[in-house]
């Protein structure tokens, strides 16, 4: 998280060009939205499963990472691929993750219509929201963007493979009930790369549709390339002040 953040502010400086980052989540961690209350989740049954909790610089509800692919799209206000507002935005790159996904074979639809409830659940992949990627009404893809003066980040989480109900263990509910039911929901709502295209695939594979996707949708030519030293720095300076610190994870 610290790399994005710290991407989005050498952007903001003009010192990088627009970014497209694939990246993965070792150990497993939850990220909860910038605004989301701390409380939702349980830390006896974290502790036990030995998962890392970090705050996201976007909005949004919390999320499992892991047995996934995490993309991040970090860019300036005037690139002609993110000006204009949120969901003006949002929608050029869903038709980019829309080109990666059908690459790798799944069946995507870019889901329309507002959500009333997106906001009042715990679990990010519950709802989807305008513009997200969906196949067979299911949510496979879920993005959340944060907006500065000068620059725009846009990250967002592919589930691979794995069991999409096992973030409900770790978080509040008010009875065991509750909780049982939130996991049988998720399932309804939300799908794995592997339950639909009952094959596994993966990160390499994945990284690579992303990359031809991106490309082919947005009419760019990605060069691949490593952090420069500004960012390092940045982003070392966030996980002290923020990322990494916990009374900042648990402010809220």
């Amino acid at each position: 998280m610290a790399v994005d953040a710290a991407i989005l502010s050498a952007i903001g400086r003009n010192e990088v060009p627009p970014t497209l980052r694939l990246y993965r989540w070792d150990p497993p961690c939850i990220s909860l939205g910038y605004s989301q209350p701390y409380a939702d989740l349980d830390q006896d049954l974290l502790r036990t499963r030995g998962w890392e909790v970090v705050r996201r610089p976007t909005g949004g509800r919390a999320i499992l990472h892991t047995d996934e692919l995490t993309y991040a799209v970090i860019g300036p206000k005037s690139d002609p691929r993110l000006k204009g507002g949120l969901l003006q935005s949002y929608r050029r790159l869903s038709s980019a993750l829309s080109s990666s996904l059908k690459i790798l074979g799944l069946p995507v639809e870019i889901h329309s219509g507002k959500n009333p409830d997106a906001n009042n659940q715990p679990v990010c992949f519950e709802n989807p929201s305008d513009f997200e990627i969906t196949v067979e009404g299911k949510k496979i893809i879920g993005s959340a963007q944060a907006r500065k003066k000068k620059g725009i980040l846009q990250h967002g989480t592919l589930p691979l493979v794995g069991d999409l109900s096992r973030i409900t263990q770790v978080l509040q509910y008010s009875t065991p009930d509750h909780k049982d039911q939130a996991a049988a929901l998720l399932l309804q709502k939300a799908s794995t790369v592997e339950s639909v295209l009952k094959r596994e695939v993966s990160w390499e594979e994945s990284a690579q549709a992303f990359k031809i996707g991106f490309q082919n949708a947005l009419n760019v030519i990605l060069t691949e390339s490593n952090l420069v030293p500004s960012e390092w720095e940045t982003a070392q300076q966030l996980v002290q002040a923020q990322f990494g610190n916990p009374d900042w994870t648990k402010q809220i």
